[in-house]
């Protein structure tokens, strides 16, 4: 111990202590399965006693592994790619991998560049981001490391995507404003070149259907991700609904400005219309009056999922297709029930 404690404590003198050999200790504490379980727990106890702390370039020649991943986003305000990126970490930081990000900002020249930098840093994998949760170009099959898509699938069934339920977050909204009691309920929703507007639109109309029901209004109103759009639709609306109980806005922005709307006319929210957004833009929903009842993504979890994804992939056990992750209904006093 003595000697140890003048210079840096090695694997050896781990070994020593432990009384296995070199290799032996060396498997154990790279949790490879062949080293049985004593064995391991008299080689752990072993590195704690020394505080061994292993090389993690020695330790990336034995297993490969340089202990780092990149995530490739091209969300350039980072409202999506921050929370999946805060997952991703949660999960990776129980086995000390670190995560590069790099911010293509939708520009394919930058993403090509960006993905060179990664792989020449060696990293173990990727995780790449889209700014929308539609499907875009695989990064192709040829690449030396696993990649999962995460809110933006790949266009190449052979890649792993994983994507948030927004068929399922229609449905989950348009049945929440049932249960308040509601029945003349509108949707305001923005770009209709977006899938997940579209999607959004279907599960609403599908959840309204099965009650018998068609949209206050007569039709969804398409039109932009914007607080003016949800302003200018819910005047239209208005016009032409004065009875309506309910609307549905497909993001927190548009629900913003449908909330001004209804304050401006002297309409109560929610006693008179019940208003529900999507996304769980906290910065929005939480501050707006009344606080806003929305659909949250839950892209902290789709983050948590993509790095156990991409950590199996690692081990060899990569799959295929689209996984779509559930959405959940955060209830706030935009919305209540009819007195």
């Amino acid at each position: 111990m003595g000697a140890a404690a003048n210079r840096a404590v090695t694997l050896r003198d781990v070994a020593r202590l432990a009384g296995v050999s070199v290799a032996t200790a060396s498997k154990a504490l790279n949790g490879q399965p062949q080293v049985r379980a004593e064995t391991r727990a008299r080689v752990v106890k072993a590195a704690e006693q020394l505080s061994f702390s292993p090389n993690t370039l020695a330790q990336g020649l034995i297993t490969q592994r340089s202990g780092t991943v990149g995530l490739l986003t091209s969300d350039l305000e980072g409202r999506f790619s921050i929370p999946i990126l805060m997952g991703a970490e949660d999960a990776f930081g129980s086995d000390q991998t670190s995560v590069f990000l790099c911010d293509a900002r939708g520009d394919a020249i930058r993403e090509k560049h960006h993905l060179r930098a990664l792989l020449s840093r060696r990293v173990d994998g990727l995780i790449v981001v889209g700014a929308r949760p539609d499907t875009r170009p695989s990064l192709g099959r040829d690449l030396p490391v696993p990649v999962i898509y995460a809110y933006a699938p790949s266009d190449d069934p052979a890649d792993l995507s994983l994507v948030t339920d927004n068929i399922g977050g229609g449905r989950l909204a348009v049945d929440h404003l049932l249960r308040c009691g509601r029945r003349r309920i509108a949707h305001i929703t923005g770009d209709p070149g977006y899938g997940a507007a579209q999607d959004r639109a279907r599960g609403a109309l599908d959840r309204l259907a099965e009650e018998g029901l068609s949209l206050a209004g007569g039709e969804v109103w398409f039109g932009m991700w914007s607080e003016a759009w949800g302003r200018g639709a819910t005047r239209m609306l208005l016009d032409r609904c004065p009875d309506v109980d309910a609307i549905f806005a497909g993001s927190d922005e548009i629900a913003r400005g449908v909330l001004d709307v209804l304050h401006e006319e002297r309409i109560d929210v929610p006693s008179q219309v019940a208003v529900i957004g999507f996304d769980n833009w906290q910065v929005l929903a939480a501050n707006a009056r009344p606080p806003l009842t929305t659909v949250d993504l839950n892209l902290e979890q789709l983050g948590r999922t993509a790095a156990q994804r991409l950590s199996a992939a690692m081990d060899g056990a990569l799959s295929s297709g689209v996984e779509t992750l559930p959405v959940r209904l955060l209830t706030r006093e935009s919305t209540a029930p009819l007195r």
